[in-house]
């Protein structure tokens, strides 16, 4: 059975022996498929770059900022939604904010110019936010801790594998077709989402509502979760230069086609999805999420230091090595962000992991809001390999930051 860690204060939610087995993982399937269709809205429009750059005349800091958009309207709402889900549940949250993602969707391709395209992702961005915190508390409220590694894990896959489906289909549809039909995919995922989330998530159990007034403030205990967060905010950096740039590299650099590129990047997002899998049940294993998260953080240090070095060379072999080195650094780099979730969601507790998780969530966009703009500027005064390689210190210094020692066993 697992811990009534989460939940609201809805009525609706059902004693946790009376919901089954397969009923939690339906609810894991549909939490990690609304995430997903969310993380194709906001990270999808990267792969609008080359064609705003090459057909509508931006520059590359200038179709980064298109780009970034909707993740900095994300930014903007993550702690709201957060404090909604503590007060009123994940259900509401999650059926609230997907419908804003659809109404923001739906002007995204009505509407003519891509600054204006830039305002409705702005909004879709902030209604999107709803996912972060409601499907990551689903999964810590209906899960036991000895599974919510693996559990967590499954549900971080949405990022890349959203990320995944924006790079196979948006690059294509944008190249073929224009901005607007891009702009389609990532609506009717979100409005196959809500209809999966209204038939099937219900709201995990928790304390009663009475013991919200005397729930510590888990910040003042120690400074564990802000380093958690401090630490994924670093490793943010060389994961957003890597998704952000990755394509637009082999477009303009090696002169990929858009639509073969996009196909290498889906894939590389394919294994980032399973590299997430692998290091949520490493973390059940190891009975540790922090440990298995500095690991990951030397292996991506070393990784993008690698392709930066690759990708500023030249001639056949080393280009393939590059190119290697890319798909590599794609799945290390989000390998990280399912064990954060988990931590961040135990240490907070029933009644403040919402906030927490936007908090979380808050510091991770808010970084990664800045990459594509200050990256874009990068790459155009010292070319892609001096972006890939400068990403490598951020990795450095989160190998550092990880609160391993001060990591509570398990419960």
């Amino acid at each position: 059975m697992p811990t009534p860690l989460m939940g609201a204060d809805e009525q609706s939610a059902p004693p946790a022996a009376t919901v089954s087995v397969r009923r939690r993982w339906a609810m894991l399937a549909v939490s990690t498929a609304a995430q997903a269709s969310s993380a194709t809205m906001v990270h999808g429009p990267a792969f609008l770059i080359p064609v705003l750059h090459t057909r509508e005349g931006m520059t590359l800091a200038e179709a980064g900022l298109v780009a970034a958009a909707p993740m900095a309207g994300l930014m903007c709402t993550l702690v709201a939604w957060g404090l909604v889900v503590d007060r009123r549940g994940e259900r509401l949250a999650l059926l609230t904010g997907i419908t804003g993602v659809v109404l923001a969707g739906l002007v995204a391709v009505l509407v003519d110019g891509p600054w204006l395209v830039a305002a409705a992702l702005f909004v879709a961005g902030a209604c999107s936010s709803a996912t972060n915190a409601a499907s990551g508390r689903i999964v810590v409220g209906w899960f036991p801790p000895e599974r919510r590694g693996l559990a967590m894990g499954i549900r971080q896959c949405a990022q890349p594998l959203g990320v995944g489906l924006g790079a196979l289909t948006m690059a294509f549809l944008a190249d073929a077709h224009g901005i607007t039909a891009a702009l389609w995919v990532p609506l009717v995922a979100a409005a196959v989402a809500l209809v999966l989330v209204a038939a099937l998530v219900i709201d995990p159990p928790r304390p009663p509502a009475a013991e919200r007034a005397g729930a510590p403030n888990p910040y003042r205990a120690d400074r564990y979760l802000a380093r958690v967060h401090g630490t994924s905010m670093l490793l943010v950096v060389p994961q957003f230069v890597v998704w952000t740039f990755g394509l637009t590299w082999l477009v303009d650099e090696l002169g990929w086609a858009a639509g073969f590129a996009g196909i290498v990047v889906a894939g590389t997002q394919l294994i980032g999805a399973l590299g997430r899998i692998g290091s949520g049940h490493l973390s059940d294993l190891v009975r540790s999420r922090t440990r298995p998260m500095q690991w990951i953080a030397w292996a991506a240090a070393a990784t993008m230091l690698a392709l930066g070095a690759a990708a500023s060379g030249s001639g056949a072999a080393v280009v393939g090595l590059a190119v290697l080195l890319l798909v590599v650094a794609s799945a290390v780099t989000v390998a990280d962000n399912g064990l954060a979730y988990a931590a961040v969601a135990e240490r907070a507790g029933a009644f403040w992991s919402g906030r927490a998780l936007g908090i979380q969530n808050t510091g991770q966009y808010l970084v990664a809001s800045a990459v594509p703009p200050v990256a874009g500027i990068v790459i155009t005064a010292w070319g892609y390999g001096a972006a890939f390689a400068l990403a490598a210190g951020f990795g450095l210094v989160a190998a550092a930051m990880v609160p391993v020692a001060q990591e509570r066993a398990l419960g």
